[in-house]
């Protein structure tokens, strides 16, 4: 089913989601990869705070490549999510309701998907310069120097993600694997 959400991304929202839904999301989105989500995990060890308000923040595991003449972000496609894995679950116990990637979860942030009423979106691989015309503002929010790890503050448009990982913990990838087997 086609869903037209916009940012932030509430309780309320997320429980209408079901694994499988397509979704057109609009408003401002977050990016952060690797690096970036280490920097966050030292400054909380800190007791600092992170650069952006995390509560129903979405973030896109992304690193744009470079804007060409006339453009506001290069080509812009999901990196990997399992990468985060170890960092998403502290992030959703703060209020973090999204995260945008590709690949499956682990097990430990499907449960603080469910612990917490969020909600897990692939973006299409290998999409990144179509996808990177949903994106109508870049700026960087901080980390500057991580180059294109640096946290960047989008602005989005209508930006096309399915629904993997559901506020419940159904998963679109397990649902399909057992639907393909019942096939075979």
């Amino acid at each position: 089913m086609d869903k037209y959400i916009s940012t932030p991304i509430t309780e309320n929202i997320t429980k209408e989601l079901k694994a499988g839904d397509y979704v057109y999301l609009s408003g401002i989105i977050y990016t952060a990869r690797d690096a970036a989500h280490k920097r966050m995990a030292e400054a909380l060890d800190h007791n600092e705070t992170l650069p952006f308000d995390i509560e129903n923040a979405a973030i896109y595991y992304m690193g744009p490549s470079p804007a060409r003449k006339g453009q506001v972000i290069g080509s812009a496609g999901p990196t990997t999510a399992s990468r985060m894995d170890k960092y998403a679950p502290e992030l959703l116990d703060l209020g973090q309701k999204a995260m945008i990637g590709k690949g499956k979860r682990s097990e430990e942030v499907r449960n603080a998907i469910i612990r917490n009423k969020a909600v897990y979106f692939a973006a299409v691989g290998g999409a990144g310069a179509i996808i990177s015309k949903c994106i109508k503002k870049s700026e960087i929010v901080c980390y500057e120097d991580l180059g294109t790890e640096a946290i960047r503050k989008l602005e989005v448009e209508n930006f096309p993600l399915v629904v993997v990982i559901d506020s419940d913990g159904n998963n679109l990838y397990e649902i399909a694997a057992n639907k393909y087997k019942k096939h075979m």
